[in-house]
Parts: C-alpha cells; structure tokens; sequence
C-alpha cells in the first residue's frame, strides 16, 4: 500500500474508537483486519496498528489541543468524521516526524473531501492551519 492508502486505513481503524469502548478495541482491530477490503500485507497491518495505537495513546492529549485550538467549537461538538481526521493529522503533525505538516493537512483535506459531509473539508483545513 501506499501513504495515501495506509492513512486511509489507520483513519478507518481510529474512526472505530468513537462506537467502541477502550477495552473492546482489540477485538476491533482484529475485526478490522479481518474485513480488510484487500489483503493487507504484514508490513502494512504492522503500520497500520502501530500508528493507530501511538495515536490512541495520545488521544487526551490530542484531543485537549484540538480544543483549544478549534475556536468555537468542542471534540464534542464536532462529527465523528470530522474529529477522527483532525486526530490523525493533529498527531502526524506534532507527533509524527516523518510526516511534513503541509502534508498531514493535506491529506487531511482529502479525507474529509471523501469521508465527510459538504463542509468537511474547510472545517479540517482550517482548524488544521491553526496548527501550522
């Protein structure tokens, strides 16, 4: 898989988190890996859960600053679309070394394009910019 398909995937998985409790997730992921549209390698499963799993951990935090940042608004508040994109960029931007933060926006702006409602993609992006 590529970056753009493995972020989609971590997306998919951390979206889960919202309709589960902490202590069913890993029965989630399994389930998660079990559906897998595709096969997914075991380089690409290791990815996958590994980032989802550093993003989880964080998710207190995550969360603290997105709140502080998205003027207006509250985790919340937000949808569950919206807010789960807004996690992972938020961690591959002050987290995540690998990953340039016009990139992380970006990609962000392209999930929310797919995944989200009308209005997604501005919301993302501009919440997003104030982290940059």
């Amino acid at each position: 898989m590529n970056r753009r398909e493995l972020r989609e995937q971590v997306f998919k998985l951390l979206f889960r988190v919202e309709f589960n409790a902490k202590e069913e997730m890993p029965g989630q992921c399994a389930l998660f890996f079990e559906e897998a549209e595709s096969a997914v390698s075991e380089k690409d499963r290791a990815y996958i859960q590994g980032k989802y799993e550093r993003i989880s951990a964080l998710l207190g935090r995550i969360d603290d600053m997105i709140n502080r940042t998205a003027v207006g608004w509250s985790t919340d508040r937000m949808g569950k679309v919206d807010l789960t994109i807004l996690r992972l960029a938020v961690y591959e931007i002050r987290f995540d070394e690998d990953v340039p933060t016009g990139v992380a926006i970006n990609e962000a702006v392209e999930l929310a394009k797919k995944f989200g409602q009308d209005g997604s993609s501005g919301f993302v992006n501009g919440v997003l910019a104030k982290f940059a």
